[in-house]
């Protein structure tokens, strides 16, 4: 019976030992909503900092490079819903966020070295480098790319790249917004925190790596007040979850956070999906599993 017993424990301390590297976290809300597969883990949790609602969606993937997809609008052409958007996917995603900051006539700044009007830019995301399923759609030579890009491996993090380089690696996807949108490298703040935008407060959705397999989602709601500034939202990163890197996805009006709890079931808004925006990122099961 002992032997059983110890047995037991054994296996016990193993299971717990692989799910403290499954989630990396000492961080935790309210679990609202969550899914577990062979493949896929999500946990979505609410929470309150600095008075403002927030979910915090903590993501294991078996094969980043594999589960991660992004679907997009109609280039130059449209922007739509990211639920409408999602639908173009080939795959059954279990959850979506909203993706790159867009340029149109409603917001039609572009950065300063950038070729061209604003209106060259109209309904196509931010970045001087723009890739969808493998395919090249922009490429500002000599223009620092600042964004993330999918790479076998999972999701990397540029931050003033060159196109040329950035493309040596193969991604097949990108998505971008401001320059000063990547917030934390190699653990450390690299926030301009005399940015106008990032002392402003807003709703907000960051994307960030934890290691090799996880990664998680900030979403800052407007529920219970304006939301908060991208230096609040650094200093809870910093301190609360310890991330490799972290990045600034388009917030405001265009934040979405959508989830399944089960592969038959609908995808459910839990928070945006009120405005249309021009790329998803979204997460889904290792397929073939």
């Amino acid at each position: 019976m002992k032997r059983i017993i110890a047995a037991l424990l054994a296996v016990f301390a193993l299971c717990s030992s692989a799910l403290a590297e499954e989630m990396p976290y000492t961080f935790s809300g309210k679990v609202i909503r969550t899914y577990t597969s062979d493949s896929l883990d999500i946990s979505m949790e609410s929470f309150d900092w600095e008075d403002a609602r927030c979910y915090l969606t903590k993501v294991w993937m078996l094969s980043p490079g594999e589960q991660i997809y992004k679907a997009t609008a109609n280039w130059e052409k449209d922007l739509s819903y990211p639920s409408d958007i999602a639908k173009k996917l080939n795959v059954t995603p279990m959850l979506v966020v909203n993706g790159s900051g867009y340029v149109s006539p409603v917001f039609p700044e572009i950065p300063d070295n950038y070729p061209g009007t604003s209106a060259d830019y109209y309904y196509t995301p931010l970045g001087s480098l723009t890739i969808t399923n493998g395919e090249v759609f922009r490429n500002l030579a000599g223009v620092p790319f600042y964004g993330l890009t999918l790479q076998a491996d999972g999701l990397h993090m540029h931050v003033g790249d060159d196109p040329e380089d950035v493309l040596a690696q193969s991604p097949t996807q990108t998505w971008s917004f401001y320059e000063r949108c990547p917030l934390i490298q190699d653990g450390v703040s690299i926030l301009d925190t005399d940015w106008t935008f990032a002392n402003r407060k807003a709703i907000r959705t960051i994307i960030g790596k934890m290691d090799e397999h996880n990664y998680f989602l900030l979403t800052v709601t407007n529920k219970t007040n304006a939301g908060l500034t991208l230096v609040d939202c650094v200093d809870f990163l910093l301190q609360e979850i310890h991330p490799q890197w972290a990045y600034d996805l388009d917030g405001g009006p265009s934040s979405a956070l959508l989830m399944r709890t089960n592969a038959a079931g609908s995808l459910k808004t839990i928070f945006g999906n009120n405005s249309r925006d021009a790329d998803i990122l979204a997460i889904a099961e290792l397929q073939g599993e």
